[in-house]
């Protein structure tokens, strides 16, 4: 009886974490799509996410999660000081979509 209890916690359990990792999965955007649109991106941040200007943070290897939030603060006006005006203007002008896209793509840079 013990036996088959554990079991059932053993494949509830599995079961679960398998559709939070669903979950994850689905939620990431498409690298490919965010190449693309990280065009515009390059001017300042660097073709390959390195960027060409100390005053410009590198993208490359960041944390997508980070940079989904710092994208979408910029866009609300929530982030000021530095370039904010700069980075309030481009990030108007992209979709929850684009920012998971240009997440995934620079995160995905090494």
């Amino acid at each position: 009886m013990a036996n088959s209890i554990m079991k059932l916690t053993a494949t509830f359990v599995l079961g679960i974490t398998l559709m939070s990792v669903n979950s994850i999965v689905i939620a990431a955007g498409d690298v490919a799509k965010g190449k693309v649109k990280s065009a515009v991106c390059s001017t300042c941040h660097g073709a390959d996410g390195i960027a060409i200007m100390p005053a410009y943070p590198n993208l490359a290897g960041q944390n997508a999660e980070y940079l989904e939030s710092a994208l979408k603060a910029y866009r609300e006006k929530q982030r000021q000081g530095g370039m904010a005006a700069i980075m309030q203007m481009q990030a108007n002008n992209l979709s929850d979509e684009d920012i998971s896209n240009l997440a995934a793509y620079y995160s995905s840079l090494k």
